[in-house]
């Protein structure tokens, strides 16, 4: 009985591997997409997809069209090909605005660039094309069923350009470099005021503006001590129990101190 169970599913992968060449092989449209549902309803999305892309430009316009298009879209996404499916389903969207996929289509295509943001310590210019993509979809469908992820995955995307240039901020910190770390962080405060990454910014702008104040030159001491003073009073006005709360008063010793000597 085994030995005939297995001769029977061994008969009937060989059938369907056939009956799939074949259809590679078959001048007839039809047949190609007939084969092509047939594996991406059974989850066959590589094999699916390249019966879809020949036939595709054949379909184009006719009626068949809108099922093939957006399982075509699917089967790339389905196998993680992001920047093609980004491409089809939003291909898909302006081609069937009327479709009832379109909503579907407009998110999938939107989540598509979403999947290829890289890690924050790279390029983030395809996170700063997702972000895009998804504020439009979110501007267009603002009752979608998509939009709590929508919104979610636009809150980690931002959060990554956050990191990004958080890092480069503390770097140009780290390096020493405090004229540029100052102005990295007056930046990066300006431009995400909300960001999660707050009381670390104006730690180690505090940081940078006293490092920069005690090593600096007569002249210029006295203002940049002042620039730290006020840099202090910013992160304790921000959270008063800051976790730097210690270091920072430690450093508001020594700058009070130090302008003295410009009181007398």
């Amino acid at each position: 009985m085994n030995k005939f169970i297995y001769g029977f599913l061994l008969l009937v992968v060989l059938t369907s591997c056939s009956e799939y060449q074949k259809a590679l092989k078959s001048e007839d449209v039809a047949v190609k997409l007939a084969a092509a549902t047939h594996k991406y309803d059974a989850g066959k999305y590589s094999k699916a997809i390249r019966l879809f892309e020949q036939i595709a430009p054949a379909y184009r316009g006719k009626p068949e069209a809108e099922d093939l298009f957006y399982m075509f879209a699917q089967s790339y996404y389905k196998t993680k090909q992001f920047y093609l499916s980004g491409y089809q389903f939003e291909s898909f969207a302006s081609l069937y605005p009327k479709s009832k996929r379109v909503e579907e289509a407009a998110f999938l295509g939107a989540k598509s660039y979403s999947e290829l943001s890289p890690v924050y310590s790279l390029d983030q210019t395809d996170t700063e094309k997702a972000i895009t993509k998804m504020q439009d979809f979110i501007n267009k469908y603002p009752n979608s069923e998509y939009l709590a992820e929508a919104n979610t995955v636009t809150k980690t995307l931002q959060q990554k350009l956050e990191k990004k240039a958080f890092e480069i901020a503390k770097q140009y910190n780290t390096i020493s470099d405090f004229k540029a770390a100052i102005k990295a962080f007056d930046n990066f405060l300006g431009d995400y005021p909300g960001t999660i990454y707050k009381e670390k910014a104006l730690y180690y702008k505090l940081d940078s503006n006293y490092k920069l104040a005690i090593n600096s030159i007569p002249s210029k001491m006295e203002e940049r001590l002042n620039d730290a003073k006020a840099a202090y009073n910013s992160l304790v006005k921000y959270k008063a129990d800051t976790e730097y709360k210690e270091i920072a008063d430690e450093m508001l010793v020594r700058i009070e101190k130090d302008l003295q000597q410009f009181q007398k």
